[in-house]
């Protein structure tokens, strides 16, 4: 019952993704976004509480955009479903792709945060460089899992799932796929390492760090957001494993984790604010 009513409202979003006016939309979406400020307190007040912690001005402007930004790219979504690879490239522009060729001879970790439209970030990157691999996980809906997963393999995308997904990852590297690792998430501290993150202690996963250490792959950091009608794709400055001195997983993790900051500093309202970020080291600010 849970996923036809999954699938329902699928179709039915599509529909209105696809066959009504701009305008109808923009004035639809933006009543669903205000709906979610409103009555979606629990996500609503984790989203403040983080930006209180990043020391953000106008939390509750930001809130509300970041409902609308979201709202906006889950309509992309809806469209992007059957897009060719061309129709995808159409919609996004990169920028320093040129950080690519450099390390074309090493195998590529691209780290990256739940920011802007990720999913639409993960068909461009395969569209425009080939084979790519994702970490992560499937959606709980098994129904919805599969629409998305059908257009991800046209793109040739494999998920490898976070759990027990070592193998794969280091077989995904060493065939020169590109592996994605979205790395901003709060992690336990068994799983991670401290690292700083508006200047406030996070635990930040490890992983690109210890892969890139064991098959002596390139971390690059990229992210998309919206510029106007478009997507942009931006890399960030590479981080070499092997010219880092001392503790080389702390010092690449934490530019990984200095990399998502910058990106959230640069247009905070397309990021996801609505997990605990700062559980690890500050439970409390939650309850």
């Amino acid at each position: 019952m849970v996923d036809f009513l999954y699938l329902w409202l699928y179709y039915m979003l599509r529909f209105i993704a696809i066959y009504t006016p701009k305008a109808i939309q923009n004035i639809f979406f933006d009543l669903l976004a205000k709906g979610f400020y409103k009555f979606d307190k629990k996500h609503t007040n984790i989203m403040r509480i983080n930006l209180k912690m990043c020391k953000f001005e106008n939390i509750e402007e930001i809130i509300l955009q970041t409902y609308r930004n979201f709202a906006h790219f889950g309509v992309e979504f809806l469209r992007n479903q059957n897009n060719t690879k061309e129709q995808i490239l159409s919609k996004v522009e990169f920028k320093n792709a040129q950080i690519l060729d450099k390390f074309k001879d090493r195998p590529i970790i691209i780290t990256t945060a739940h920011y802007g439209n990720w999913e639409l970030f993960s068909l461009a990157m395969a569209a425009k460089f080939g084979p790519v691999s994702i970490v992560g996980r499937n959606l709980d809906s098994p129904v919805m899992d599969r629409i998305l997963s059908k257009n991800r393999s046209r793109f040739d995308i494999e998920v490898i799932p976070k759990s027990g997904g070592a193998r794969a990852i280091m077989k995904a590297l060493q065939n020169r796929r590109l592996l994605g690792i979205l790395v901003d998430q709060n992690v336990d501290i068994r799983d991670g390492v401290e690292c700083e993150f508006f200047s406030n202690r996070i635990s930040h996963t490890h992983a690109a760090s210890i892969f890139a250490t064991k098959l002596n792959a390139i971390i690059i950091p990229a992210f998309i957001k919206r510029v106007g009608d478009k997507n942009e794709i931006s890399f960030y400055d590479p981080i070499d494993i092997n010219q880092l001195n001392g503790d080389k997983i702390k010092q690449a993790t934490q530019a990984q984790s200095s990399a998502t900051q910058d990106m959230i500093k640069s247009k905070p309202d397309e990021y996801f604010w609505m997990h605990k970020k700062f559980k690890q080291f500050y439970p409390e600010i939650y309850k």
